[in-house]
């Protein structure tokens, strides 16, 4: 079965930067839709970004041109480069992948496995 795992995450000072890794089994990338979201506690789920099968990238407003979101296809592999910090990007971050997309939007019905999160923690 297809599993999500996710790396990366720990604790930085606002202004600091994180890159996490989301590594799957059973599941390749590869012209497939896939993505990061994140989860304060208290509040709904939200979309961070996302990669579609023709390999756009699209972003919540809130992390443009702070956040990267890649994938290196030969190592199966997704990425989520976090710069500058701010306190409320803290959060669970969640990978999460599905099928062919090709729409340019963040839509989590789109993805059918998620991962079980890895922990971002960010302090003044």
């Amino acid at each position: 079965q297809v599993q999500l795992v996710e790396s990366g995450g720990g604790s930085v000072q606002a202004g600091g930067s994180l890159t996490l890794s989301c590594t799957p089994s059973w599941y390749t990338f590869r012209e497939n839709y896939s993505g990061w979201f994140r989860q304060a506690p208290g509040k709904e789920r939200e979309g961070v970004a996302v990669i579609n099968s023709r390999e756009q990238t699209t972003y919540t407003r809130s992390v443009k041109g702070r956040f990267t979101i890649s994938r290196d296809i030969n190592k199966n592999v997704m990425y989520l480069q976090m710069n500058n910090l701010k306190l409320e990007d803290a959060g669970m971050y969640y990978c999460a992948a599905g099928g062919t997309f090709w729409g340019s939007r963040i839509d989590p019905s789109a993805l059918e496995y998620w991962g079980q999160g890895t922990q971002v923690s960010v302090s003044t």
